[in-house]
């Protein structure tokens, strides 16, 4: 089981084939989920006293359980956040699992962690944040959300010198934010107060401010932290980050912005000043497996003043003690975020911003938001179609004129069936609608021109 034989050999082979083949179709199979029971009878019983052996393993996956996984990376995944990894960042993934790298510490994994920092630094001058910002690379926007607001509810309780330390937190964001902000408010049991949005999903600056001006002075006490959205996950809209900003020194409270989808925009110079005002955050992240073409998980946690984020988090353990000299020298990942356990996640990232170049990938996000304008412009000319509003980013939300929810639901079903695309409604205002989400750079025009056409008839 632990060493290298002829057998392992020719798995091996057989596993790099596998892999090859499957970078290099163009476009893979969009594939489509099966019932447990579809594949409890097809896959047959895997797991075993005596084992199946790896060919059998191997071939059961290939023939059952990859093509009952949605291919995300099809150009016509355009539900939820699509991801579009790179061949570099796919491939070099086979090289992370292979070196068995512990990332939680320097004194363990220094080269992976160098690398994930050199791509650390690349996002931070995006942001144009100070260059003595740092983080970490965490498993996705819900980890690095949770991570950030653990470090802003430290600094809040140590600043205040033990008076708040049974206090009950609270924070502010607007109805935009992504579900994982409550999510992470239940997780630490902290209070939020919603702000309201313009029509489009914004959280602007005064409604923010009528928002803090109508909190009980026990309510301010309590507040600890301010978060914005660059690019929100439903409508693709970036919020009103000076005015966040603005209000968050005011009160002199942590400014939190979730960039998860659209934090990647940062790299397109037509949208960059939408992104006005994220240089003041106190913690940022964005999720290279999204726009940023990784391979699944990554999300990059980045905060302004580092060494503040790892007081709130180092663990302490007699047999860690090694790992904690607090020195600059020390960059130890597991201080940045909740974890201590991790893989070297950040470093397809950075494999694939070396092999191509940061300009690269400026013009393909760049593509997918022309991409993006083009669809708009078709679906607001097609008579059968309304779009709902101009796309800030790569969000195409609309709506098919007479539809009903079940109508939407019986549209998907059988888009993805034919393995023509993979679209899912969502809500908004109260109504259900289409959106699609570009992040692929081999999406094009003519792909949203099918769907659009696939629009027209009766349902």
């Amino acid at each position: 089981m632990h060493h290298h034989d002829p057998e392992t050999e020719i798995l091996t082979q057989a596993i790099i084939r596998y892999a090859i083949e499957r970078v290099q179709l163009d476009p893979p199979p969009l594939d489509q989920a099966s019932t447990p029971q579809e594949l409890a009878a097809a896959a047959g019983v895997t797991v075993t006293p005596e084992g199946i052996g790896g060919l059998q393993a191997l071939q059961i996956f290939a023939e059952v359980l990859g093509p009952a996984c949605i291919s995300v990376d099809h150009p016509r995944f355009l539900s939820f956040v699509p991801a579009a990894p790179t061949e570099a960042a796919i491939l070099f993934d086979l090289v992370v699992g292979a070196s068995n790298v512990y990332a939680g510490s320097w004194l363990e994994g220094a080269g992976a962690v160098h690398a994930e920092n050199e791509a650390l630094r690349y996002i931070v001058g995006l942001a144009g944040m100070p260059e003595t910002s740092g983080g970490v690379f965490v498993s996705g926007g819900t980890a690095g959300n949770l991570s950030a607001l653990i470090a802003a509810r430290w600094r809040w309780r140590h600043r205040a010198e033990g008076w708040h330390d049974r206090t009950r937190g609270l924070l502010m964001t607007s109805a935009g934010a992504h579900s994982s902000i409550v999510s992470a408010a239940k997780a630490m049991d902290a209070d939020v107060v919603v702000a309201t949005a313009d029509p489009q999903g914004h959280l602007l600056g005064p409604a923010l401010e009528h928002a803090i001006a109508e909190l009980t002075p026990e309510d301010r006490e309590r507040l600890f932290a301010i978060v914005a959205t660059a690019g929100t996950t439903n409508a693709g809209v970036v919020d009103d980050l000076r005015g966040v900003a603005a209000a968050a020194r005011r009160l002199d409270t942590w400014f939190h912005v979730d960039g998860a989808y659209g934090g990647a925009g940062l790299a397109a110079a037509s949208v960059r000043h939408l992104f006005d005002g994220v240089e003041h955050a106190d913690s940022f992240i964005v999720d290279p497996h999204k726009w940023l073409f990784a391979p699944f998980d990554s999300c990059a946690l980045v905060y302004r003043d580092p060494f503040e984020a790892r007081r709130a988090h180092t663990q302490h353990a007699e047999y860690l003690e090694v790992l904690q000299v607090e020195t600059d020298a020390h960059w130890n990942p597991s201080d940045f975020a909740h974890h201590l356990s991790r893989r070297a996640r950040g470093l397809p990232f950075w494999f694939s911003l070396a092999t191509y170049g940061t300009d690269a990938y400026a013009a393909a996000i760049e593509t997918t938001l022309q991409v993006a304008r083009d669809g708009a412009a078709l679906i607001a000319t097609a008579p059968h179609l309304e779009l709902i509003m101009e796309p800030e980013l790569s969000v195409l939300l609309f709506r098919r004129v007479g539809w009903t929810p079940k109508d939407y639901e019986v549209w998907s079903e059988r888009l993805l069936a034919e393995g023509l695309a993979f679209i899912t409604p969502t809500w908004w205002a109260g109504e259900m609608t289409l959106r699609l989400c570009i992040v692929n750079p081999r999406t094009t025009v003519e792909d949203i021109a099918l769907i659009v056409d696939s629009l027209r008839g009766e349902s």
